[in-house]
């Protein structure tokens, strides 16, 4: 077998189990083009991997309240921005800002967090 076509079953064999990995981190389900900004209240704070989560009641229009998924980047990510496991806790206000759901589900990918103590931190 040459080089080259060792090279080649290398590269067949290896991009196909790569590319989920890519599709993993897709944003398509978000508009990202038309970001919206929600403040409500924490429920819970999932610092899990791939990705962090925060839980919101937020108020609708109606006052009604809803509960948003709020997703966050990888806890690595998180952490060079000074992120920690406690950064949020349940009953703290935040806002956050970010692509909603296409679907037009109470979600959001967030950029942005305004923090109780009024840091705005990326995420």
């Amino acid at each position: 077998m040459t080089l080259r076509t060792m090279a080649l079953a290398a590269a067949l064999v290896c991009v196909p189990v790569a590319i989920p990995s890519f599709a993993h981190h897709s944003t398509a389900m978000y508009n990202m083009a038309n970001p919206v900004t929600v403040t409500g209240t924490v429920k819970r704070f999932e610092w899990v991997n791939p990705h962090a989560f925060i839980y919101l009641e937020v108020a609708d229009a109606s006052g009604k309240k809803v509960e948003w998924q709020v997703e966050m980047m990888s806890l690595n990510h998180l952490k060079s921005y000074g992120w920690v496991h406690d950064t949020v806790k349940p009953g703290d206000i935040v806002t956050c800002t970010g692509g909603p759901a296409k679907s037009g589900d109470p979600a959001m990918i967030s950029s942005m967090i305004k923090l109780p103590d009024g840091r705005m931190i990326k995420s």
